[in-house]
């Protein structure tokens, strides 16, 4: 019997179905062997050796592979081809007691490591005609990775703990895109915005065709964006302009071609998810990991959709290229295609080029055969795969564009010469646009000549002003750390996972903000640990870690080199650094003591400086004089508390506000704060439904008479009932309204949600 390990029982179930028998398919659940969560588990005396444990929770897994492992003639490791999976199959030999690669073990069984890029039958039966050693030049790389991380983390984390306050973390990386975000915000708050003015021309042909016109030049000379300052001038040159002589200048066509772009990559994938359909990195890549390992077709089985997503590289397979090209031709015909093969090179610093994009494991397979299958979110995904990896091999769009540039003089008398100009843009052959949709705006403009006389209808001054530069959001933020040479496919989502579940940023209007105490810990960071937030010095890092793979370095003087300065500066700071306090003139309001600004999940507040005897607190807001934080005093309300009858408060919690006793920490009643959305509660009657949320943070729709009436929605309802069974409608997808009930399927199209709480 020969025995496959991959790493997850989707996987496993997948290549089982394309192997007959004499093989069994199991998976290791993941990891089985990783560094101590409890201490370092470093030795860094002694070459910085790793002490790896199998952790509790993967003890009996690693138990039942012994078992089936002693039964089996070969053991095949058929882990991810990437380092992180190298690594997998590496602990797996260790944990199981057996020899490295293709040789023989004491008892005579062969161990293989096998590699593929799909989960397909093909590819699983060319793997295992060729197996290979473990790569131990990737195992190193992932390792140094492991330990860099671990060593910043398990070392610097408790300096922070001590100078600002428990839980909080730094990270070699994500301290990095932390001080992205905070700089950012940092220009936003200290941009002045500019005013500035264009002018509008609505001109008529003599055909009668209509169509606008921008100021773009006076006397010869090209204005600049911000070359009208204030509302006087551009009414001075409206006024000018009022009884002005119009006539084309100049006529320009072109035809121009647009290329498609390359397949997708790993973090063009979830840029490009996040700006289309809002998934988070983390979101995408979960269901690109099922895509992958494969999802039950009807009449197929399990069966691998697309290869795998961790990936820098854009090339494509020749026999990949010659399937795209082939559906091409029959599906959208012999035009649609590009006249010849297509290969693209990565512009991502250290691509392994040997390595495939992401791509559909069969072109022919379209999105639309498996729209039934999928979930709404995987179909989206891999349509966005196929399409993109498909237009790759498409012919170029073709587009016309047109300039009309329009002469306004305002009088025989006067020397001056405004310049409108009118810029329009048609497909003329879609290509690639036919499969990949791009925002390509059309704008048809009238036919002209020279010297045409025109007609003005309207002139329209319109102010603007300058704006900062937004803030990053996920898919800017991946494009900005890949620019940099920050990070590798496998680390964007859960760099980005990580700095919001440790607070140092939050969501804003979908976009990434840092919080108080993130811009508290990078300040920090960056004054006293500058090369742990350098970027030129963690991209180099990244490059000493691709060398390694390559076998161009060692892993431990590269640790070394690292640690040796930070261990130095560890220990000076350690006496340098005080401890951050922050004084106010505000006293406790249960005590009289002094209060002192506090960091806590949420960013500022109050603390009691007879902290634990005393456990008064303020909350703080924005509002001083100078915008600084201010001492909120909470707001007392009519509402009485359920335990002692005393007035409630206001108070924030982790959930949003609710109502808290005046006499905490003595009485600790509480009550939720009801946001109703005017629909009275279908089950009791009495209550109304309200916005609540529970345990994770996930808004829903619950009575306020709970827990009396347990009546609970987790999509917004409309205040109607259906008409077939009188249940309440809710909202759904594609601005659809459904029936509430499980067991009626009413829909009916076009009502607007206005929800901005799910």
């Amino acid at each position: 019997m020969k025995l496959v390990i991959v790493e997850s029982p989707t996987k496993a179930k997948t290549i089982g179905g394309f192997l007959g028998r004499g093989y069994t398919v199991t998976s290791s659940f993941g990891h089985i062997r990783d560094l101590p969560k409890s201490k370092l588990g470093i030795d860094v005396e002694k070459h910085f050796t790793p002490h790896y444990i199998i952790p509790l929770k993967a003890r009996k897994r690693v138990t039942e592979l012994k078992k089936l492992t002693a039964k089996a003639d070969t053991l095949i490791l058929a882990t991810d081809e990437d380092r992180e999976g190298e690594a997998i199959a590496w602990h797996l030999v260790k944990a199981l007691s057996l020899d490295e690669g293709k040789i023989q073990n004491a008892k005579g069984k062969s161990v293989e490591r096998i590699v593929f890029h799909e989960i397909t039958k093909s590819a699983i039966n060319e793997a295992l005609k060729n197996p290979r050693a473990i790569d131990i030049k990737l195992v190193d790389a992932q390792q140094a990775r492991r330990i860099l991380d671990r060593l910043v983390g398990y070392k610097l984390s408790p300096l922070l703990w001590r100078k600002v306050k428990s839980g909080l973390s730094a990270g070699r990386v994500q301290s990095v895109a932390v001080r992205l975000l905070v700089e950012r915000e940092r220009e936003i708050e200290a941009f002045k915005p500019e005013e500035y003015w264009t002018i509008g021309a609505d001109l008529n042909t003599k055909s009668n065709a209509l169509f606008a016109a921008f100021l773009a030049a006076k006397n010869g000379k090209t204005l600049d964006k911000l070359a009208i300052h204030s509302q006087g001038e551009a009414a001075a040159i409206v006024t000018h302009l009022t009884s002005a002589v119009w006539q084309v200048a100049n006529l320009e066509r072109k035809a121009v071609t647009r290329q498609p772009f390359p397949p997708h990559i790993t973090s063009t994938l979830q840029r490009e998810a996040a700006n289309r359909f809002h998934f988070s990195p983390r979101f995408t890549m979960r269901l690109a990991q099922e895509l992958y390992e494969g999802v039950e077709l009807p009449g197929e089985g399990n069966a691998g959709l697309i290869t795998y997503m961790r990936t820098d590289s854009v090339h494509l397979a020749a026999s990949a290229v010659a399937e795209a090209r082939a559906v091409i031709k029959k599906g959208y015909g012999e035009e649609y295609c590009a006249k010849a093969p297509r290969q693209y090179r990565s512009k991502v610093k250290g691509a392994q080029e040997a390595h495939e994009a992401i791509r559909p494991t069969s072109f022919s397979r379209t999105p639309d055969m498996l729209r039934n299958v999928l979930t709404p979110p995987q179909y989206k995904l891999y349509a966005l795969i196929w399409a993109r990896a498909l237009a790759s091999q498409m012919a170029e769009a073709e587009l016309d564009t047109v300039t009309i540039d329009v002469d306004a003089l305002p009088n025989a008398a006067s020397a001056d010469r405004y310049l409108f100009r009118a810029n329009g843009q048609t497909i003329r052959f879609p290509g690639f646009l036919k499969v990949y949709q791009l925002k390509t705006k059309e704008v048809e403009l009238p036919e002209v000549a020279v010297r045409e006389p025109l007609t003005l209808e309207k002139l329209t001054p319109t102010e603007h002003f300058t704006e900062a530069l937004p803030r990053f959001n996920e898919a800017s933020l991946i494009k900005k750390l890949e620019e940099y040479g920050i990070g590798r496919p496998s680390t964007y989502a859960p760099t980005i996972s990580t700095i919001l579940d440790r607070g140092y940023v939050e969501k804003f209007e979908r976009a990434l903000k840092p919080t108080e105490i993130g811009k508290l810990v990078n300040d920090l960071l960056v004054e006293h640990f500058p090369n742990i937030v350098d970027y030129q010095f963690t991209a180099k890092m990244e490059e000493n870690l691709d060398a390694i793979a390559e076998g161009k370095q060692q892993w431990q003087p590269v640790i070394e080199e690292f640690y040796t300065p930070f261990e130095e500066t560890l220990k000076k700071k350690e006496a340098e650094i005080d401890k951050v306090v922050e004084t106010s003139d505000e006293k406790c309001p249960e005590c009289g003591a002094p209060m002192v600004v506090r960091y806590g999940r949420f960013g500022k507040f109050l603390a009691c400086t007879r902290y634990p005897e005393c456990k008064g607190k303020r909350q703080l807001k924005n509002g001083g004089a100078n915008g600084e934080t201010v001492a909120e005093a909470p707001k007392v309300t009519n509402e009485k508390c359920p335990e002692c009858g005393t007035p409630m408060v206001i108070k924030h919690g982790r959930f949003g506000e609710f109502l808290a006793c005046t006499r905490y920490p003595e009485c600790k009643g509480t009550k939720p704060i009801h946001k109703t959305i005017g629909v009275k509660c279908p089950q009791c009657g009495t209550g109304e439904i309200a916005v609540r949320r529970g345990k994770s943070g996930r808004p829903f729709y619950g009575c306020t008479n709970y827990p009396k009436c347990n009546f609970v929605l987790f999509s917004k309802p409309t205040g109607e009932k259906c008409p077939t069974c009188q249940s309440l409608l809710i909202y759904a997808a594609k601005g659809q309204v459904k029936c509430s009930s499980k067991t009626c399927d009413f829909v009916k199209e076009g009502t607007t949600r206005s929800d901005s709480n799910n």
